[in-house]
C-alpha cells in the first residue's frame, strides 16, 4: 500500500468515528512512515483528484473587499513553481528557510515549497524587530529569509550569512547587505516539480520558536511526520470534512496557525478561510463569515469574549464547528455561544511541541469549562510534581504522554538543547508542564501551568480558576492572578485587572469587583490584593505572569513584609497602577 494510501486510511478512520471517541480510540493507529512528505505524498495527490482539483484551497478577504481565491490544483502548480525555483536560487535539502509573512498567499506556497525540496521551515512572526530576528538566525543558522516589504528592511541591520527573498513587487534596491531576491521571479518557473530523492520521515521540517512565557524562547523541532501525520489528532478535535470552510483567527509564525490554517484543513480537504483587518470587529466578522459560508470555525478566547459582546444571533446561518484554543476558555462564554448559536464551544488543549493531546470532540456531552478527552492516538497520565508517582483515577497532576511507543504527533526535541530534552523527556514519559484534574469520566479540567499553581494558607490555587471567577464581572476585559507574599498566609491571591470600556480605575470599581468574585469563590481562594494595570504579555499574545510574580516579590518582599516606600506607594483612593486590598473596604 502506498503512504498515500496509508494516510487517507488512517484519517478515514477517524472520519468515521468523528462523533464517537472511544470507538476512534480504539480504531486508530498513527501511520508510521520511513519517508514521507506532506506536500508531495498527500497535499499533490488530492490536489491532482477529480473531487478536489477545482475546489477552493485557500480564500482570503482583505478589509477593502479585495479577494485571493486559489484552488487546489493552483495551489499544487504554484508551489512546484517556487519549489523549482528556490532550488535554481541554491535552496537545498537542510537548509533553514525564515519565513516572515502575514496571512497573504506567498506563505502557503513556500510552506509547501519548503516540504517539497527537504528544507527546514521556520515560521516567525512579522511582530519581531531587528535583536530577536538576530537571535533566531543565529540559533538556528537559517540561510535564506522570505519576507514581505514592509518587513524586509529589518534584515539589513540583522549579520549573518543569508539571503532575502521580498514578496514586492517592485524592482530591487541597487544596495543592500544581503543578497535580495524577487518572489515575483518564480513565475517563470516549470510547474511540475521534480523529485530527486525520497524524504526521510524523521528528517526535521519544522522548527517553532516558542512564545517564552517563562524563559528564554525554545526552538521546538518537528519532523516530516510529527506536524504533517501528528495534525490527524487535530483534524479529529476540529471535525473538519471535506467541503468544510474553516476560519482559524491566528497570526503567522506560531504554531496555532500551521494547526489550523495548514495542517488540519488540508488534511481534511477542507477550504482555508482568512479575513484581514486592521482592528477586529465582531458584528463585521459574522457578517463575512456568512458572506463566505464558513462552517467551522477556531478563534481563542480574547476573541470569543469580544464575539460574545455582540449580537450573535444576527448571523444566518452560524457554524456548526466553534473551537476555541490557546488559553482555557470560562464557563460564561460557552453558555453565551451556546445560547446563540445552539452550538458546543469545543475547547482543546496542544502545545508547539506537539499536536492536539485532550479535547472536546464533536459528538461529546461538553462539561462546561473542560478539555475534554485524551485524543486517538496519544497516552496521558498524570504525575504528581511533589512525588513523581503515576495518579491512578480521578485525580490531579501533571499532564505526561507515554513515549513507548512514540505518538507521532510529539515533536522530535528541543533543537540543539540536551538540558532541555533530558528536563521534558524523563523515565519513559514528555512531561507537558500543565497541571489538570481528571474526574471519574475521564474528562480533564486545566488548572495551570506548574510553574503559575500557586499555595495560599496550604490550600492549592490555580491561577485560571480564579480568573474566571473574575472575568464574569462586566467591568472587567481581561485578568490575571498571581500570588502575593504574605507574612501569614505565605502567599495570597492578587488580580491584575483590565479594565473594560466605560469603567474607572478607582477604590469603588474594586471594591465591586472584590465583593462580586467573594459570592464565586471558597473563602481560602479570595481575592485579596488587587491592581488595575495592563498585562505583560509575549508576543504571541500570551500573558507573562512570571514578571507579575516578580513584580509582586519587589513590591511585598519575599516574606510578605512591604518596605516604607511600598506602603507609601499604597492607595486606596483611586490611580492606575496602585494596589487594593480586600481589607481596605471591610
Amino acid at each position: 500500500m502506498s503512504v498515500t494510501a496509508q494516510y487517507r486510511q488512517a484519517r478515514d478512520v477517524l472520519l468515521t468515528h468523528r462523533t464517537d471517541i472511544e470507538a476512534a480510540r480504539k480504531s486508530f493507529d498513527w501511520p508510521r512512515f520511513e519517508n514521507f512528505n506532506f506536500a508531495l505524498d498527500w497535499f499533490d495527490k488530492i490536489a491532482a483528484s477529480e473531487e478536489r482539483a477545482d475546489q477552493d484551497v485557500l480564500v482570503i478577504l482583505e478589509e477593502d473587499g479585495r479577494r485571493y481565491s486559489a484552488t487546489y490544483a493552483e495551489l499544487s502548480a504554484r508551489s512546484s513553481q517556487v519549489a523549482n525555483w528556490l532550488r535554481n536560487l541554491g535552496v537545498k535539502r537542510g537548509d533553514g528557510i525564515i519565513i516572515m509573512l502575514d496571512n497573504q498567499y506567498e506563505l502557503w506556497e513556500t510552506m509547501l515549497a519548503g516540504f517539497k525540496l527537504g528544507a527546514v521551515l521556520l515560521p516567525t512572526t512579522v511582530m519581531l524587530g531587528p535583536e530577536q530576528i538576530d537571535e533566531r538566525i543565529t540559533r538556528s543558522e537559517a540561510t535564506w529569509v522570505v519576507t514581505n516589504p514592509e518587513n524586509t528592511a529589518k534584515f539589513d541591520s540583522v549579520p549573518g550569512d543569508f539571503e532575502v527573498i521580498t514578496t514586492s513587487t517592485d524592482q530591487l534596491p541597487s544596495v543592500t547587505v544581503h543578497p535580495q531576491h524577487l518572489y515575483a521571479d518564480a513565475d517563470m518557473a516549470p510547474t511540475q516539480f521534480e523529485v530527486t530523492e525520497p524524504t526521510p520521515a524523521d528528517d526535521v521540517a519544522l522548527i517553532y520558536f516558542t512564545s517564552g512565557t517563562t524563559s528564554r524562547s525554545k526552538m521546538v523541532a518537528h519532523t516530516h511526520t510529527t506536524y504533517p501525520v501528528g495534525h490527524l489528532s487535530t483534524l479529529y478535535w476540529i471535525g473538519l470534512e471535506p467541503g468544510d470552510v474553516h476560519l482559524n483567527v491566528a497570526s503567522p509564525g506560531w504554531a496555532k496557525h500551521a494547526w489550523s490554517n495548514f495542517f488540519a484543513p488540508l488534511i481534511g480537504e477542507a477550504t482555508i478561510f482568512l479575513y484581514n483587518y486592521a482592528r477586529f470587529d465582531a458584528q463585521e466578522m459574522m457578517s463575512v463569515m456568512d458572506a463566505e459560508g464558513v462552517t467551522s470555525v477556531c478563534a481563542p478566547p480574547t476573541v470569543w469574549r469580544m464575539l460574545i459582546q455582540a449580537d450573535m444571533t444576527k448571523m444566518i446561518t452560524p457554524p456548526r464547528k466553534v473551537l476555541a484554543a490557546g488559553e482555557p476558555l470560562n464557563p460564561v462564554v460557552i453558555e453565551a455561544v451556546n445560547t446563540a448559536w445552539n452550538a458546543d464551544i469545543r475547547d482543546g488543549f496542544g502545545q508547539t511541541e506537539s499536536t492536539l493531546q485532550i479535547a472536546n470532540t464533536p459528538g461529546q456531552n461538553v462539561k462546561a469549562g473542560s478539555l475534554g478527552r485524551v485524543l486517538p492516538g496519544y497516552n496521558v497520565v498524570l504525575i504528581d510534581p511533589a512525588t513523581d508517582e503515576v495518579v491512578e483515577g480521578p485525580g490531579e497532576g501533571e499532564v505526561c504522554l507515554t513515549i513507548d511507543p512514540r505518538p507521532v504527533g510529539l515533536m522530535a526535541g528541543y533543537h540543539k538543547d540536551p538540558a532541555k530534552n533530558a528536563a521534558a523527556f524523563r523515565d519513559g514519559y514528555y512531561r507537558t508542564g500543565d497541571i489538570m484534574n481528571r474526574d471519574q469520566d475521564d474528562v480533564f479540567t486545566y488548572i495551570g501551568r506548574s510553574d503559575d499553581v500557586f499555595k495560599a494558607s496550604d490550600y492549592k490555587l490555580s491561577p485560571f480558576e480564579l480568573e474566571s471567577a473574575i472575568i464574569e464581572h462586566p467591568g472587567v476585559s481581561e485578568a490575571a492572578v498571581v500570588p502575593s507574599p504574605d507574612p501569614i498566609r505565605l502567599a495570597v491571591p492578587k488580580a491584575y485587572v483590565v479594565l473594560a470600556e466605560g469603567y474607572t480605575p478607582n477604590a469603588e470599581t474594586a471594591q465591586d469587583i472584590l465583593a462580586f468574585t467573594d459570592s464565586k469563590l471558597p473563602p481560602y481562594a479570595k481575592i485579596r490584593r488587587l491592581e488595575f494595570s495592563e498585562l505583560p504579555k509575549t508576543i504571541s499574545g500570551k500573558i507573562r505572569r512570571v514578571e507579575l510574580r516578580k513584580k509582586e516579590a519587589e513590591f511585598h518582599g519575599v516574606d510578605g513584609e512591604m518596605t516604607e516606600p511600598s506602603l507609601a506607594a499604597r492607595t486606596t483612593t483611586g490611580g492606575y497602577n496602585h494596589e487594593f486590598a480586600a481589607s481596605d473596604f471591610k
